[in-house]
């Protein structure tokens, strides 16, 4: 179902004479912020980048062995470094994907550019015909080939198992890839009767904050907009999520403005958090930390709107619960970066969030492409548990899907997009996870 606002505009500004005025309570929920981890943590600069890697294969690769098992049966098991001792024999490996790219962000180019040493090179993506596959466990590397072997579907830093042998040449013949699937799902204890979320992202109120389509937003959320029956329908929204990039929804950032935006940001959240629960995520142009994971906006930032208890500042990503629906999103950095490592622009950024749950792991390009702080005790982003409702920001059009696991879990995957170019949020019934979308514009 879609419900645009144009559809109902008979009814969004005009009230019958005759109607009698009525007050209508917003309905209240359970949440729950689950994503402490990721702000309570510390990073220790001093430890390398290659301890996540570590720590993501050691607990995933314990996931994949039974799984292996299943699959393919009798088939040994082996490190990278017994492979000389099979001289040719069907095996499998459990490691870590690497796809080395000549045009991935790399310092030493950067340096070497500031002092022209080379040429720079302007790239959507970072795809060339020289890119390569391998697999590496927590010692060595090997070259992946053969015709299952999908450049475009490699991510670096997805852990799986290959089955295959060993060419003469040194490289490893895959004939088939076991992922880590789908995270067990909780059973959901209690019935959930008529509440829903609504999920906006890239407000961009440094630009926007004047704009019709926000105004017609806030009135429409607050309850000022519409007749008695969308006022009455709209008191089951029992939370707003703010995925990202709520400032601005460009990296050009004019210093001696930023105070001002700041101060219009936090009054536009004080005013939505009177009438309405809040969860704020921020987003890569917002002013926090750049690697994730984001800590939450810090309460001097928005003094006015952090003295309501109904506004949570949070992180991204973000876990939370919320009447007993586990719910994870992201702001949109983590698709964005998979996206330019395969360079394949024409896929739904759900087919990513649907291979994501597959490979029980949020930002697998993290820190390889995307930036992430150096934990090296555990690594940070992957998946618990399987949610029932998985979204991601700020993309150029809102689609929805509901994706089924192979043990019978279901999940809403959404694409939410941003709302300073396509003015519409998205509805979700936590009751049966329908979703549709409203638009306050033209689009």
């Amino acid at each position: 179902m879609v419900y645009k606002s144009e559809e109902k505009s008979n009814n969004l500004y005009i009230k019958s004479e005759n109607e009698n005025s009525q007050v209508f309570e917003r309905k209240r929920a359970q949440y729950k912020d689950l994503s402490e981890k990721f702000a309570i943590t510390k990073s220790d600069y001093s430890k390398q980048f290659a301890h996540i890697y570590s720590a993501r294969l050691a607990e995933l690769r314990d996931i994949l062995i039974p799984r292996v098992q299943t699959k393919w049966e009798n088939i040994p098991i082996i490190k990278l470094a017994d492979l000389e001792n099979l001289e040719g024999q069907q095996c499998i490996l459990i490691g870590t994907l690497y796809k080395h790219q000549q045009w991935k962000p790399s310092i030493l180019r950067e340096l070497s550019e500031d002092h022209q040493l080379s040429l720079s090179c302007s790239k959507s993506d970072y795809c060339s015909e020289k890119d390569q596959s391998f697999l590496e466990d927590e010692m060595l590397r090997i070259k992946l080939v053969g015709n299952q072997v999908n450049l475009k579907q490699i991510v670096t830093g997805v852990v799986c198992a290959v089955l295959g042998n060993e060419n003469s040449d040194g490289t490893f013949m895959v004939k088939d890839w076991c992922f880590p699937g789908c995270a067990p799902k909780e059973p959901l204890k209690e019935h959930i009767s008529q509440k829903k979320l609504v999920i906006v992202s890239g407000l961009d109120l440094s630009n926007n904050y004047k704009s019709l389509g926000i105004s017609l937003f806030c009135e429409w959320l607050c309850g000022m907009a519409g007749d008695t029956t969308i006022q009455k329908d709209n008191t089951s929204i029992v939370r707003l999520i703010i995925a990202g990039n709520i400032i601005k929804n460009s990296d050009i950032i004019n210093t001696s403005t930023k105070l001002e935006e700041i101060k219009i940001v936090d009054t536009f959240l004080s005013n939505l958090a009177m009438c309405c629960n809040i969860t704020l995520m921020p987003g890569e142009h917002d002013p926090t930390n750049a690697m994730l994971p984001q800590k939450p906006f810090h309460p001097c930032l928005l003094p006015k709107s952090s003295r309501f208890e109904n506004f949570k500042s949070t992180t991204n990503p973000w876990i939370g619960k919320i009447e007993g629906r586990i719910i994870i999103g992201t702001s949109g950095q983590s698709i964005e970066d998979i996206i330019k490592v395969t360079g394949e622009t024409d896929i739904s950024p759900l087919e990513w969030l649907e291979k994501s749950l597959l490979w029980r792991h949020m930002c697998p390009t993290a820190p390889d492409t995307l930036l992430a702080c150096p934990y090296y005790e555990k690594d940070l982003f992957i998946i618990k548990k399987c949610p029932d409702i998985y979204f991601i920001g700020n993309t150029d059009k809102f689609e929805t899907k509901l994706w089924k696991g192979e043990e019978n879990q279901i999940v809403r995957l959404i694409s939410v997009p941003r709302f300073n170019m396509t003015c519409t949020a998205v509805i979700v019934d936590l009751e049966n996870l329908d979703t549709q979308y409203i638009s306050f514009g033209n689009t």
